[in-house]
């Protein structure tokens, strides 16, 4: 309550200065003021931009907020699916959970809402368009960590459902969605008595991060070439690939 009353006291003054647009464009994004324009300002601070604070090594950037991001978006999403599916077991929940918080889905709800043209970071360490997607989906978790700070969980609860699990994303779509691509050619490999490796064909340095090329073989054959910043993305990359040359998209029985 006294951070809202300081504010107000300081409005004016907020008014007109240069964090007038900023705080416009967070109050879009998010459908509430933002009380705390720092924590927001942080949440959009890649680390190779951001500043040594501590002794430590500390820094001022936004993976602190990420990491509180990304666990209340899971919980609320966890209890989400919970009430959706009644009759759901573990297995089922945990594997959606995973599709509507994947890092392929988090990039592109930054994109849609306007996060990734708050981000601010060092654009010469990012010269790979995969590697600066990644960023806007670390910055939106950093954004609801932000708002659960300055408003409360059941704010940043109200975020998720309004933004997300009732705009943005279609749950009920994503069930018949396939994403786990390996899995499903893991199981063709085993009914058809197939072999499957996945080898790394390449491994590129860029800035503080790793590109991995990966290629798949079927039976001594390369099939495709999958690439990502992570291993196991650039694998289901390539299983994907390999699932549409080899067309086993068919829905389970």
């Amino acid at each position: 309550m006294i951070s809202r009353f300081l504010f107000w006291i300081k409005w004016p003054s907020l008014l007109l200065s240069k964090e007038r647009l900023f705080y416009r464009t967070i109050k879009n994004i998010i459908g509430l003021r933002p009380y705390k324009l720092k924590l927001y300002s942080q949440a959009f601070r890649h680390h190779s931009v951001s500043a040594t604070l501590k002794d430590n090594g500390f820094r001022n950037s936004n993976e602190r907020l990420e990491f509180l991001g990304d666990s209340v978006l899971s919980t609320v999403v966890a209890e989400y699916l919970f009430l959706k599916f009644p009759f759901k077991n573990e297995g089922f929940l945990t594997e959606m959970r995973s599709k509507v918080v994947s890092r392929e889905s988090l990039n592109d709800l930054a994109q849609k809402m306007g996060v990734d043209k708050l981000v601010k970071y060092d654009a010469r360490q990012f010269d790979n368009p995969i590697n600066k997607r990644a960023l806007f989906g670390n910055a939106f978790e950093a954004l609801i960590g932000a708002i659960y700070l300055d408003h409360g969980y059941v704010a940043a609860k109200k975020f998720i459902y309004r933004k997300i699990l009732s705009y943005h994303i279609d749950v009920d779509k994503l069930e018949t969605t396939e994403k786990n691509f390996k899995g499903r050619l893991l199981e063709w490999a085993q009914r058809n008595n197939r072999t499957l490796d996945f080898e790394l064909l390449e491994e590129i340095k860029s800035g503080k991060m790793k590109l991995y090329k990966i290629k798949l073989m079927v039976d001594g054959v390369q099939y495709s070439i999958g690439e990502d910043y992570s291993k196991k993305k650039a694998e289901q990359i390539a299983a994907e690939k390999a699932c549409e040359l080899l067309n086993i998209f068919e829905v389970k029985n």
